[in-house]
């Protein structure tokens, strides 16, 4: 098996193996100035990253995160706006006439208690919007990521001699309930702030060997869209069903058709997902409940299938409600919820296939990989959406497998076991943080270097 790919994705869940091999060669020199720059660095960013691990902040409470690392790129020379969409933090540094190149990294950790058992493990406790108190971990690796963002921030500012515009280096909040990108835009991230020609990002990844890397050309993560179905039924007694309608039986017609939206009304060749999450009614044996609640989550690629499926839902609702009797004024309320909504990331594909190229001469062909797109939700797509015109841009993963976790995996698969790798999000997930930081740090610098190259 090749050390590239497992399986791929983004602030969701992994799972399985796959050898997406595909090779990318596109001639560039190694930098090998700065790879020994980068690992001259490493002991201060482990230094960093092991306190940002240990010090997770839910989305919208990155206040300490958002101003230690603020601190870092005002001492580097970045001007720099803290408090950009609630937490985001804006740091900018011009550097004569170029292009301007945006790099982004994400801050907030999950309500997870973690049980990774390492030395700095967080053992951080906080409150959700809900009034939840929950333990909080970096279960997606967010803290690699803004580690790699001040590595790159470090390499960038030292070698002002070498590039030519102007970089724009955020940390959005609240990447995890898919708002923060949103957040910084309304905020006035493209008016009161340079307006990206590029934007590029990396997200660790917890089905890949460790240091290498993989994008996707094209679409790489899905919309994603939240949806909610009220069932109103006719309560009544369990020993009577006749003198009542039972939401029960109607919302299980209901999420047995929905399946119908994906197998039997779209294309085979699109890929889309209706998964209900949730399904909530009554509250005792012998009671039919008067009302039922499906939680749903929806995933697809195109603007024109999202509507196809959301359409779709609402009609399916109305249409096993007709079925079971229901009258008019007790047919399901559905609720779209689109300030939740996150659209598709888009790699332009030959932007793509050009920083990848550098990749592969950075790195070595065999540390880099096409990806196939995952059905997993990320808002750095809002960054190319609100100009797309104009702007570029490409989020590529760092695979964060510990070597020894990868050859587990690899003697699990051959004896046609699960490969035993905790994912995203999961309390167990530990990536090998130096060779995340390490590569993402690198690979962020060579891309900036040659976009603002002189």
């Amino acid at each position: 098996m090749k050390k590239s790919i497992l399986s791929i994705g983004t602030a969701i869940l992994f799972a399985g193996v796959a050898n997406m091999g595909t090779k990318v060669n596109i001639a560039y020199a190694q930098n090998t100035d700065v790879k020994a720059a980068v690992a001259k660095d490493m002991p201060l960013l482990m230094e960093v990253y092991r306190d940002l691990h240990a010090n997770p902040e839910l989305s919208f409470q990155e206040v300490r995160t958002a101003a230690k690392l603020a601190a870092e790129a005002r001492k580097l020379g970045f001007d720099v706006t803290e408090k950009v969409g609630q937490t985001g933090v804006v740091a900018v540094m011009k550097n004569g006439d170029g292009p301007v190149v945006m790099l982004r990294a994400d801050m907030d950790g999950l309500p997870v208690i973690e049980q990774t058992g390492l030395p700095y493990a967080s053992k951080v406790v906080a409150k959700t919007p809900q009034g939840v108190e929950t333990g909080v971990m970096h279960a997606c690796g967010h803290d690699t990521h803004m580690t790699g963002w001040l590595g790159t921030a470090r390499q960038m500012a030292a070698r002002k001699g070498e590039w030519s515009g102007t970089l724009v280096m955020i940390l959005q909040p609240a990447e995890e309930i898919g708002s923060g990108a949103k957040a910084m835009l309304d905020d006035g991230l493209y008016t009161r702030f340079p307006k990206p020609d590029y934007v590029l990002g990396f997200h660790d990844n917890a089905g890949n060997l460790a240091g290498s890397l993989a994008y996707s050309p094209g679409f790489a993560l899905a919309n994603v869209d939240s949806v909610d179905i009220k069932i109103l039924g006719v309560g009544g007694h369990g020993a009577y069903p006749h003198t009542a309608k039972d939401p029960i039986i109607l919302g299980s017609r209901i999420v047995t058709t929905l399946q119908t939206l994906v197998s039997r009304e779209l294309n085979p060749l699109d890929s889309a997902v209706v998964t209900v999450g949730s399904f909530r009614s009554g509250a005792k044996h012998n009671i039919i409940s008067d009302e039922a609640e499906l939680l749903i989550t929806v995933r697809s690629y195109s603007n024109e299938n999202r509507q196809q499926i959301l359409e779709g839902i609402k009609r399916i609702a109305r249409g096993e409600a007709i079925a079971a009797g229901m009258p008019d004024d007790r047919m399901p309320i559905v609720t779209i919820r689109e300030k939740e909504f996150t659209p598709a990331t888009y790699n332009d594909p030959e932007f793509s296939k050009e920083i990848a190229g550098l990749f592969v001469q950075q790195f070595g062909a065999d540390r880099v990989s096409i990806a196939p797109p995952v059905m997993g939700g990320e808002d750095f797509s809002r960054y190319r959406m609100a100009d797309p015109d104009n702007i570029k841009s490409m989020i590529f993963w760092v695979g964060g497998v510990p070597e020894d976790k990868w050859q587990e995996a690899e003697a699990n698969i051959k004896a046609g076991k699960p490969s035993g790798l905790a994912s995203l999000h999961s309390p167990f997930w530990a990536p090998d943080a130096q060779k995340v930081v390490s590569a993402g740090t690198e690979a962020m610098t060579v891309a900036a270097l040659k976009l603002l190259k002189k």
